[in-house]
This record gives structure tokens, sequence and C-alpha cells, in this order.
């Protein structure tokens, strides 16, 4: 009784072909988000200590510049101290500007997820390739 319930001649084969490829894609999809959460822990601790160590890093500088603009503008003749707060104030919004565009330029190269993508490429192309 049990045995008519299974698929029995060449339908079996088909079957089980259709079973063990719905098997290995199952797999292909776990692996690959296992491999994307790995990715994005990664990238998540990155982000966090980028962020740490940019704020202490602009707080240090902070308090050093200040500090920096203080002691030129005592060590400068009071008839010049007006021209050196212009000319210090120039020179860190310059700073400042070309710190942001670097800092852009970077996160623009941030590579999110590249490893599950290049699977997902390499997996598309041996679809593409049985096809």
């Amino acid at each position: 009784m049990a045995d008519s319930q299974h698929a029995q001649g060449p339908g079996k084969s088909v079957l089980g072909i259709g079973q063990r490829i719905l098997t290995i894609l199952v797999e292909i999809v776990e692996t690959r988000l296992r491999l994307a959460v790995v990715e994005l822990e990664e990238e998540k601790a990155n982000l966090i200590q980028i962020l740490l160590m940019l704020g202490l890093t602009m707080l240090f500088a902070a308090f050093g510049l200040m500090s920096l603009m203080v002691l030129i503008i005592w060590a400068i003749d009071p008839q010049y101290r007006l021209n050196a707060m212009i000319a210090t104030t120039v020179v860190l919004l310059l700073l400042a500007l070309i710190g942001g565009l670097w800092t852009l330029r970077k996160a623009r190269k941030t590579t999110l997820l590249r490893h599950t993508r290049n699977e997902l490429a390499n997996d598309r192309q041996a679809l593409e390739d049985d096809a």
C-alpha cells in the first residue's frame, strides 16, 4: 500500500531530479544569506569603529585648533590681530572643505556585500552557461 503512493517508472527519476534541484537551490540561497549576514556584521563593526575614531579625532582636533588660534592671536601685535583671525578662519574652512571632500570620496568607494555580489554573479553565470 505504501509503495502505491510513490511514483514509479520514468516519472520517478524526474521527481527525484526536481527534488535534488530544489534542495541544491535552497542550500545555495542559505549559503548566500549566511555570507551576506557575515559581511553585514563585519561592515557594522567597521562602521562603528570608524565613527568612534572619527569622533575622537574631531574632538581632539577641535580643542587643538582652538588652542592654536588663541596662541596665534595672542602672539601677534594688536593692530594685525583681525587679519590673523581672518587668515586662520579661511585656512580652517579650507581644511574642513578638503576633509569633507576626502571623506565623501572614501565613502563612495566602500564595497558593501562585495563577496556576496561576486558569488551571486558566479551563480548567475553558471546558470546562464547551463542554459
